[in-house]
């Protein structure tokens, strides 16, 4: 078993999920998808109210420790129980899905490279670079439509937590990726260089 682990990371709605899902179809037999939201922290102790007012952008929202932890049990031939996310109550579900070892793993997150020990489990480290005006269109198309919330919800969420959270975790990360590609996932040359990148890498790893 051969485990290559690939994070996209990048801003919310900068293309990363449809670039991961790429990456997914190419290699469908032999990968598996893996999205940091999934592991956000469960507040049972809060009201619907008080989780929808936390800060999700935040590194601390996240329970990486234990990402890392599924990442590093998946390398040694572990299956995982990966956790899911109900992102209409901001709560965990109490259902999980299980995860084999295969091997490409791709990891999905806004924040997966502000915490060094999960960088160190990547061998390819992908950044999506699109301009912030696409990304809020993107964000409230897709938590209006797909996850119901009000577009004032949106758009005081972005102003309060996700453009500062920005500034301050997701874009420094940038400096740690390999590859960075500019707007999203409709790059096709982009994408052939992210393809070859990952058989090169998933060689390289057969071969060690």
């Amino acid at each position: 078993m051969v485990n290559v682990i690939v994070g996209i990371a990048g801003a919310s709605g900068s293309g990363k999920t449809t670039i991961s899902e790429k990456l997914y179809e190419a290699f469908k037999d032999n990968s598996v998808l893996i999205t940091h939201d999934s592991y956000y922290k469960s507040h049972e102790e809060l009201c619907l109210k008080e989780r929808a007012a936390m800060n999700f952008d935040h590194p601390d929202s996240l329970e990486t420790e234990l990402l890392i932890e599924h990442l590093k049990d998946l390398k040694a031939g572990r299956t995982i129980m990966q956790p899911q996310y109900d992102y209409s109550e901001h709560i965990r579900k109490n259902t999980h899905i299980e995860v084999a070892p295969v091997k490409a793993i791709i990891v999905e997150g806004i924040l997966i490279f502000t915490e060094p020990k999960l960088r160190e489990l990547m061998d390819l480290k992908i950044f999506v670079d699109t301009d912030t005006d696409i990304c809020l269109l993107r964000r409230i198309k897709r938590d209006v439509e797909k996850r119901k919330r009000s577009l004032k919800s949106v758009l005081d969420q972005y102003q309060n937590t996700v453009k500062p959270m920005y500034h301050e975790f997701v874009e420094p990360s940038k400096r740690y990726a390999d590859i960075i590609i500019p707007e999203g996932g409709y790059n096709d040359v982009a994408n052939k260089v992210i393809m070859a990148r990952l058989e090169a890498k998933i060689s390289e790893v057969n071969n060690r």
